[in-house]
């Protein structure tokens, strides 16, 4: 009798009480009655991701299309469009330019030189771009360092074999999450976690779409990183529901119960992926000064997807699992009347 007084007495408590009781007194952030904003925040940008992705297409990097490369090296400072104009006035495919310093092989200044839509490339075309750089700069000393060629078909195979091992980590990530947390709905846990990775996956995609870059190895690598990322912020969050519901009780609204849980890791989650952030930062800073395109290519991504993971598991995954449970509820109790 007294336990069932206590309960009535939890649930009638308001909001002031039960930070005092469950969060020390300090204010609880209603993330779930803010998920309207959230889901809107998401929907427009992935909208004007759909309608640049009319508008622009996709752009698969030679790895995926099929293609041929051209590195060369050279000396000095060049005016980089100067040169990729020079190129592309050479021949009729579409090609894509990309400028580094070599720090490790002494090589100094290195262009490399994508042919979109080449099943190979003919040496006689790439010794004679070569002399036509000579020609137009002579004081460059360009001078041809490597060259490679994809096929398109193994280009395509490649790509579904990087989709394939994005699809099984889903997953597997899915099937885990489900596992672990039978206690507050395994199955609406792992598919709101699921659904928290493909709107990182699209925030990834639609970033690459909007500002027109290919899409390469380096966007299944910072997809990869992202979902287990991402996982493991919704991770943490369970895991407080999860320890805030044994304290709590289940009579408590499991609202309250995911706003008490959010607004004491938000700190923890905030901080971490600062942090995250100022390492990457660096990194890109330091591939920015150095001019390392491959790596500003992965740094960029991996920011905007650290961000997206952040944000998705707690305004996405979060106001998901919980609107899943309230609907569980609410068909319990129109079954028992």
């Amino acid at each position: 009798m007294a336990n069932n007084v206590q309960t009535k007495a939890e649930t009638s408590m308001t909001v002031a009480e039960i930070s005092e009781k469950y969060n020390g007194g300090k204010r609880i952030i209603n993330f779930t009655g803010k998920k309207k904003i959230f889901f809107g925040i998401s929907l427009g940008i992935i909208i004007i991701g759909i309608i640049c992705n009319f508008i622009f297409g996709t752009t698969l990097d030679i790895q995926f299309s099929g293609g041929a490369t051209l590195t060369y090296s050279f000396q000095g400072n060049l005016d980089e469009n100067e040169v990729h104009n020079f190129i592309q006035e050479k021949t009729t495919d579409r090609i894509t330019t990309a400028f580094s310093s070599d720090l490790v092989g002494g090589t100094g200044n290195n262009v490399t030189v994508q042919f979109s839509g080449n099943d190979s490339i003919d040496k006689e075309i790439g010794a004679s771009l070569t002399t036509e750089l000579q020609t137009k700069y002579p004081d460059a000393k360009f001078a041809l360092l490597e060259e490679n060629s994809v096929d398109a078909s193994m280009g395509f195979s490649f790509l579904l074999k990087c989709l394939a091992a994005v699809a099984i980590a889903s997953v597997l990530m899915v099937l885990y999450v489900t596992i672990r947390f039978k206690k507050i709905g395994g199955l609406s846990a792992g598919m709101m976690a699921l659904v928290a990775l493909f709107h990182d996956v699209a925030m990834i995609y639609f970033m690459y779409v909007i500002f027109r870059w290919p899409i390469d190895s380096n966007f299944i690598a910072v997809v990869l990183m992202i979902l287990g990322y991402s996982l493991n912020d919704t991770i943490v969050i369970y895991d407080r529901v999860r320890e805030q519901r044994k304290v709590m009780g289940r009579k408590v609204p499991i609202d309250m119960t995911f706003n008490v849980s959010c607004t004491k890791t938000i700190k923890r989650t905030i901080m971490t992926s600062v942090t995250t952030l100022a390492a990457i930062l660096t990194v890109y800073v330091v591939a920015s000064v150095f001019n390392i395109a491959s790596v500003k290519g992965f740094a960029l991504p991996m920011m905007i997807g650290v961000i997206s993971g952040c944000y998705s598991s707690i305004c996405i995954a979060g106001p998901l699992w919980v609107m899943w449970q309230n609907r569980k509820a609410a068909k319990k109790a129109a079954a028992k009347q």
